[in-house]
């Protein structure tokens, strides 16, 4: 059904790029080769973001000029999708936590500021159902792309739409972007998050050579019971939104600083030219 209204401003842009220099399966340099755009909305934003695609130009590669996407994107949203993952959590949520209508869900959303119609909610809905049905049907065309891959790089992310309730846990191979596993889990508990990586490593055709996850301490114990000897990698998002964290609180506070001294100046200035100007009346 085409759309009726027109998508919303972003109110933000990001841009993201590969966090791996080289080819998984040659281990040549791998070159940027086209951007692409994609306009996202979460929860609290609509966030416009400048994809940069990398390809192998080795030519004997067997992934040659095959696009390697950013890494990050997967964490955000579905492929062809416009709403990030945590739109997803928090109506599949409502809708079997709250038992709240598609009518709910969509007046629920409208006022949190999320532009869509209620025919989305519907098909949003259909995501979630999606993501915990990972029992797919199409065990064999999934094996084969991670048997093209050779191995997978297994990124663990948890969706809490709200502190207190279920958190939506998606497993997923960074190098071809499938979704490995989706479940939701009332608890954050390594030994729950060790269950799931081994669904995860005995259902997995090849091995898997590392994960990369924000680093929460129920994750780093998890992986080490169930993957004790593969390498586990904070994410470089998190890395870097933690590392600038306290630059921006630095900088927060210099900011009011200085705005009450500009403020100061600007009084002066304002009096200063009040009282030239009854001097020369």
């Amino acid at each position: 059904m085409a759309r009726r209204t027109r998508r919303p401003t972003p109110t933000a842009e990001v841009a993201l790029a590969p966090v791996s220099a080289t080819c998984p399966a040659c281990g040549n340099r791998l070159y940027f080769d086209y951007s692409n755009f994609r306009t996202l909305t979460s929860l609290s934003a609509v966030t416009r973001y400048t994809l940069r695609i990398s390809r192998c130009r080795h030519r004997p590669c067997d992934l040659f000029r095959v696009p390697f996407r950013p890494e990050a994107e997967g964490r955000l949203a579905l492929p062809h999708h416009e709403f990030t993952l945590d739109v997803v959590a928090r109506v599949g949520r409502l809708r079997y936590a709250e038992h709240r209508s598609v009518p709910e869900i969509h007046a629920h959303l409208t006022q949190l500021g999320v532009a869509l119609a209620e025919r989305t909610v519907t098909n949003l809905l259909d995501r979630y159902d999606e993501l915990l049905s990972v029992a797919r049907a199409d065990d064999d065309r999934l094996h084969a792309v991670l048997q093209t891959r050779g191995r997978v790089v297994l990124a663990i992310d948890g969706l809490q739409p709200d502190v207190g309730h279920e958190v939506l846990w998606v497993l997923r191979d960074v190098l071809s972007g499938e979704i490995l596993l989706a479940k939701s889990l009332l608890s954050a508990r390594n030994s729950d998050l060790a269950a799931l990586l081994e669904q995860v490593k005995t259902s997995c055709p090849v091995p898997i050579a590392g994960v990369v996850s924000d680093g929460h301490h129920s994750i780093r114990k998890a992986v080490k019971a169930a993957l004790p000897d593969v390498p586990h990698q904070l994410c470089q998002f998190h890395f870097l939104r933690a590392a600038a964290r306290p630059i921006y609180e630095a900088d927060r506070h210099a900011k009011v600083g200085l705005k009450k001294k500009v403020r100061g100046v600007r009084q002066n200035v304002g009096d200063i030219s009040h009282n030239k100007l009854k001097e020369w009346h």
